[in-house]
């Protein structure tokens, strides 16, 4: 059940191996996806305040990778690139947050059970927003929910789903040994958070951070915060520590592709929903004991989140050209998986994005796009007259509510001005251009330096050469079809003029009177 058929024997010397045999099993493949986690928080990075013994053991048993990115740092527009392999501006209504999923666009997930995988996922997978319909019933992205087995989690605010023991019930279903496909998404370390729960369950204390941000505060709130952040780290990898261990039992592990990255870095001030390095940058790592040849390696080429579905579908010898799915921007990491790889995987990255959340007036959102390229980030915002963080009278709802942020509006209210609040909420010029090996917390712009004017001008070109290979609306003149596709949520539509108004809102997750103070800024 698990062999490869004829047809797609001749699609495997694409992959790169050099000898394929009747016997080729097609690989089962375990996805795991931190919920706002950036690099390089694992300690296979080297970072000394976390731990993280599963994300290492993946990248100490394949190959870990250092310059991964999502083109777009938000959870949906993030994983809907996940799922389609294409880019955010290529996916219609997909390229903003809490949007309707376009039919037009099938999924890696919903390609491998047409093709004989078992197929499901546990917890967060396409989210937020609605999937619409498919023969009268609600599309499953990502196959079936397995999320019955329940645990107790040991702080307020994370998931009672018992991920690793879903993935077990997940696997014993599997009665007639199809190859599987399965995708871990992880509530954490999405917040809110339960405040000091890190140092309550044993972390650390508070001086392990060798280094606060500089566009951050450097003080016990602060350091809490990320605390708390961490301890849910290390809490989605104990998950896939037990995952691991589960396949191992079954005799599986041998054969199983495992995938562990985020959707988008950490729910912060100026990282989740903006467009810098800490925001796009995100942890990889990719273990399959079967087929990558000399594990242990690190490969530092620029991949990005779109690489992960015609890589799945490569390795399951499906022909995506038939298969009903749009066609790719993504490429296949196979040769890296088989050394035969030369030089760069890619040359630069393209990032970006539209309406990633709520608060503006009209639902505006505040669109992006740029470029990573050498030692350079440039970055042109198009609507510079917008708010980034979201409104203030709406209370900056582009950014989560944290510890982190109260701190910095509260100063700012208290003292009338604040250089944190300038750089996490205050408003940004039309361009940025950054020297990331200098400077990664992209602080010191260099877009009107006249010394780096030719480079400026060489990203620009580039940037905009493949945008318009992409066909992306933004660069075409047609930005304004971004603001028009709805939230698939009614409680968020329109929200800014709704609430001036004075309509007081139901979505439960609004904290009504943080909007009233907010209306303080």
């Amino acid at each position: 059940m698990n062999k490869l058929s004829t047809s797609c024997l001749l699609l495997l010397p694409f992959f790169g191996f050099k000898a394929v045999t009747k016997e080729y099993q097609r690989p089962n493949i375990l996805v795991c996806v931190a919920d706002d986690q950036s690099y390089p928080h694992t300690s296979a990075y080297g970072c000394k305040w976390v731990k993280t013994p599963g994300f290492d053991q993946v990248a100490h048993e394949g190959i870990l990778f250092t310059n991964a990115f999502t083109p777009n740092a938000k959870c949906a527009p993030s994983r809907s690139c996940i799922l389609t392999g294409r880019n955010p501006w290529q996916l219609e209504a997909a390229a903003n947050h809490v949007p309707y999923f376009p039919a037009k666009f099938k999924t890696y997930a919903e390609t491998l059970i047409d093709n004989g995988y078992h197929v499901g996922y546990t917890a967060k997978g396409w989210a937020p927003g609605v999937p619409g319909m498919k023969n009268g019933q609600i599309r499953e992205l990502l196959g079936p929910a397995y999320n019955e087995i329940k645990t107790d989690p040991p702080t307020t605010f994370i998931s009672p789903i018992d991920y690793a023991a879903n993935f077990e019930a997940f696997l014993n279903a599997n009665k007639d040994g199809k190859p599987f496909c399965f995708w871990f998404g992880s509530h954490e370390p999405h917040r809110p958070y339960e405040f000091q729960s890190g140092i309550k369950k044993g972390r650390e204390q508070l001086s392990i951070f060798d280094k606060v941000f500089d566009f951050w505060p450097d003080n016990d709130t602060v350091r809490t915060d990320l605390q708390d952040y961490t301890f849910e780290i290390e809490y989605f990898d104990s998950h896939l520590q037990k995952m691991l261990r589960i396949l191992k039992v079954k005799g599986l592990l041998e054969n199983t592709i495992i995938i562990v990255t985020a959707d988008n870095g950490m729910p912060f001030p100026r990282i989740k929903g903006n467009a810098y390095i800490l925001s796009n940058h995100l942890p990889l790592a990719i273990m399959w004991p079967k087929g990558i040849k000399n594990p242990g390696r690190v490969f530092s080429g620029f991949v990005s989140l779109t690489d992960i579905a015609p890589t799945i579908l490569n390795l399951a010898g499906i022909d995506t050209s038939k298969s009903g799915m749009q066609p790719m921007e993504g490429k296949s990491l196979v040769p890296i998986f088989s050394e035969t790889q030369k030089g760069e995987f890619r040359d630069f990255m393209i990032i970006g994005k539209e309406r990633t959340d709520l608060g503006r007036p009209d639902d505006k959102g505040y669109p992006i796009r740029g470029i990573v390229n050498g030692n350079f980030l440039y970055l042109r915002n198009y609507e510079p007259e917008h708010w980034p963080a979201g409104n203030p009278e709406t209370g900056y709802m582009d950014c989560d509510g944290s510890p982190t942020k109260s701190f910095i509006l509260n100063e700012r209210r208290s003292k009338g001005k604040s250089t944190y609040w300038d750089l996490n909420f205050g408003k940004h010029p039309g361009e940025e251009l950054y020297l990331i090996n200098m400077d990664q917390e992209c602080i010191n712009n260099l877009a009107e330096n006249s010394k780096y004017i030719r480079v400026k001008d060489k990203l620009i070109k580039l940037m905009e050469q493949k945008l318009r290979k992409d066909k992306d609306p933004r660069i075409l003149g047609n930005g304004a079809i971004f603001e028009t596709y709805p939230y698939s949520d009614d409680n968020l539509r329109n929200f800014y003029n709704r609430l001036m108004s004075g309509e007081r809102l139901k979505a439960d997750w609004i904290n009504q009177t943080d909007i009233e103070k907010a209306k303080l800024y």
